[in-house]
């Protein structure tokens, strides 16, 4: 019997050779790949370079550099010869493009996102939840000149970081929260705002009021209010939100732009129940 197995990984392949007696280097293959390419997806348009990519996905650079070469012989990374910066790559478009009948819900949020825009003044923002993550997936600026570029497309933070991620945690499971807050503790890398108490706090007002509050916790002075989308199942598997500056969200707006934030969602919800 071979000493050493040979693992294709996505459809044309990319081909590692592996030790057969560790069955866990697979899966780390994989893992670091997968890291490498969500690094790499929040750094678009304008790419990322190797350093950067290597910290983010947590592995050493020789190692991200080695994986990032044999994704871009395949098509699923891109480098620009004249910065050096790596891009997502071709085959993840044509992918995307596949999955997205599946997955994406743009076409039916986009008209929420924009009725939000145009409503408040501020920037609306679809973002969906994948994994332990939201990743923005539409923005719409609205009227208002001043605007915060804390989110946008592509943007990923942790759930329970920024308004979008606030709102989907605070309607997950119970014990699917306390494993989350268990495993991810938010104040070592987002602060003391972010400690498992503080963010408990806001879990619970946002159940009290069904949308949540991000008083300028990720960047001071630029507010957030979200509130959750739900898949046909019952589960927050979306969030549309409203960004901006702090005096935009004083406590006497706040009200009506949870309202119509709870407003757009629920009708997209209802919208997402309805399709096939």
């Amino acid at each position: 019997m071979p000493s050493i197995a040979r693992f294709m990984i996505a459809k044309r392949g990319i081909v590692h050779i592996m030790n057969a007696k560790d069955p866990t280097s697979g899966a780390q293959v994989v893992g670091r790949i997968a890291s490498l390419l969500r690094a790499l997806s929040g750094c678009m348009p304008e790419g990322a370079g190797t350093s950067e990519l290597a910290r983010q996905a947590g592995i050493t650079r020789p190692t991200a550099h080695r994986l990032l070469s044999s994704l871009t012989t395949q098509g699923f990374v891109d480098r620009d010869q004249a910065s050096g910066a790596w891009l997502l790559g071709p085959e993840l478009y044509l992918m995307g493009a596949v999955a997205a009948e599946r997955y994406d819900i743009s076409e039916l949020a986009r008209e929420h996102v924009a009725a939000l825009a145009d409503a408040t003044g501020e920037s609306a923002f679809l973002s969906a939840k994948r994994g332990t993550e939201t990743v923005c997936l539409l923005r719409r600026d609205g009227s208002f000149p001043i605007r915060s570029f804390v989110l946008y497309e592509g943007k990923r933070f942790p759930l329970g970081v920024a308004s979008a991620g606030i709102a989907i945690l605070s309607f997950m499971p119970g014990d699917q929260v306390d494993a989350y807050l268990r495993d991810h503790p938010l104040d070592h890398e987002h602060g003391a705002a972010h400690a498992e108490l503080a963010v408990r706090e806001r879990i619970a007002e946002t159940r009290a009021r069904g949308y949540a509050v991000n008083p300028g916790l990720v960047v001071e002075g630029s507010w957030g209010m979200g509130a959750a989308v739900f898949d046909r199942s019952g589960a927050p598997a979306w969030a549309l939100s409203l960004t901006g500056i702090e005096p935009r969200f004083s406590p006497e707006r706040q009200p009506e732009l949870g309202r119509l934030l709870l407003e757009h969602a629920h009708r997209l919800t209802q919208a997402l129940a309805g399709v096939r």
